[in-house]
């Protein structure tokens, strides 16, 4: 006897167990989602074979745990060859049935917290609701200031008025020796920030900030790679823009390659931030700041196709969203570097590198070329200092050479 779900989803007997009547509301949940039909399908046929295994095994919903999920693998996996994707598909259920809570979530034995980490948790905090600091910029500072601290006092009570230069010196020539020069560098900065803390919060009577020894470097030693002007119209006449996909695709490399914004920003940009009467961007830059900037018309065209005939249905207010299942924003701003070096290869694109910052590089070095000042390089790009954008000088090299002066005697 067939049992139907739903108008998509069929299953061939009714099904049995404790979890029978949350099956329809579970397929329900999965296609506001954007799940195909398909997998919809199989996500409840396991769902209904694991109520059937706790009915035969006498386990009652508010009692399942982790464990049972195992012994249930063990006793399909004798009958069933595994096939991938099904574990995730019955955690699925079980996190739905969870957020029901219909199955209570496990409590998760926390462990001894180290003194040392117990400080580093409140640098974050810091960091986080004083300074107001990226999410990115605390990522990279903090596994810095936990490794300072391991080191120094271990599992022994942190006293930061016990630290003295040496200290501090030591352990930036140790770490300098097998760090990379940029990693290098931002571990100074980090440890500067977490001295000044200290120093600020009078856990320190000195400031130790100015013992920080500076990583040896020649003053802005790399020309930034940009991606050529010729190869970033290349990429965009050949997008495929009759696709959802394509559509997304090529709004986010307008993004990138016109208004030169991170791939962050292009990640967390929302319907809020695009003022259609104004024509102008809210982009939440680095330190929260917002920037406003000019909308292109091509750019909000670009924007519009996608929204009107691309994007998926969803409660998501965020403008780009996953193109399969389950449909929300990006979690991270690498998913715009992975559209963009899947678009590289894609179209056999000569680029300098595989990531989203060359089209910033290269919109910096073309405005230059073009005749634009530092100043309205710097305002564009959210440069805070006049010093970061003075590095796309360097790049101008065509325009270096009409300040030469002629070597004497003529050309040998």
């Amino acid at each position: 006897m067939k049992y139907v779900v739903d108008d998509q989803v069929v299953l061939s007997q009714v099904p049995e167990g404790p979890l029978a009547g949350y099956l329809r509301p579970f397929a329900e949940s999965l296609r506001r989602q954007g799940y195909a039909r398909a997998t919809i399908h199989r996500q409840v046929m396991l769902a209904a074979f694991f109520s059937q295994w706790l009915e035969r095994t006498g386990v009652q919903p508010r009692r399942i745990v982790s464990d049972h999920l195992e012994r249930y693998w063990r006793s399909r996996y004798r009958r069933c060859r595994p096939i991938q994707g099904d574990r995730a598909a019955l955690d699925h259920f079980v996190e739905f049935l969870r957020c029901e809570t219909v199955i209570p979530r496990e409590k998760i034995s926390r462990r001894r917290v180290t003194p040392a980490e117990q400080c580093v948790q409140a640098y974050e905090r810091y960091l986080r609701e004083e300074r107001l600091l990226a999410a990115v910029t605390i990522a990279n500072y903090v596994p810095f200031i936990r490794r300072f601290l391991q080191l120094r006092f271990g599992d022994r009570p942190v006293k930061l008025s016990a630290l003295c230069a040496r200290d501090v010196l030591q352990f930036v020539q140790r770490q300098a020796r097998i760090l990379h020069l940029k990693r290098a560098k931002l571990l100074t900065t980090a440890l500067r920030s977490f001295l000044q803390y200290a120093c600020y919060h009078g856990d320190t009577g000195l400031d130790l900030a100015t013992a920080v020894p500076c990583v040896a470097n020649w003053s802005m030693p790399s020309i930034p790679r940009g991606i050529a002007p010729s190869e970033v119209r290349r990429l965009l006449n050949q997008i495929d823009r009759s696709t959802a996909v394509g559509r997304r695709d090529y709004a986010i490399l307008l993004l990138l390659a016109r208004l030169g914004l991170r791939s962050g920003e292009v990640a967390s940009l929302e319907l809020e931030d695009i003022d259609w009467k104004g024509g102008c961007l809210s982009v939440r830059g680095k330190n929260g700041r917002r920037n406003q900037l000019p909308l292109p018309k091509d750019v909000g065209d670009a924007i519009v196709d996608y929204l009107r005939r691309g994007r998926p249905g969803s409660h998501s207010r965020r403008v780009f969203l996953r193109a399969r299942a389950p449909v929300r924003g990006f979690l991270s701003q690498s998913a715009v570097g992975t559209i963009v070096r899947h678009a590289l290869l894609r179209h056999g694109i000569e680029a300098p590198t595989a990531g989203a910052h060359q089209f910033r590089h290269g919109l910096a070095t073309e405005m230059l070329r073009q005749g634009a000042s530092l100043e309205d390089i710097g305002e564009l790009l959210g440069h805070r200092s006049p010093e970061t954008t003075k590095i796309y000088t360097k790049v101008d090299l065509e325009s270096l050479r009409t300040l030469a002066l002629p070597w004497p005697g003529g050309v040998r």
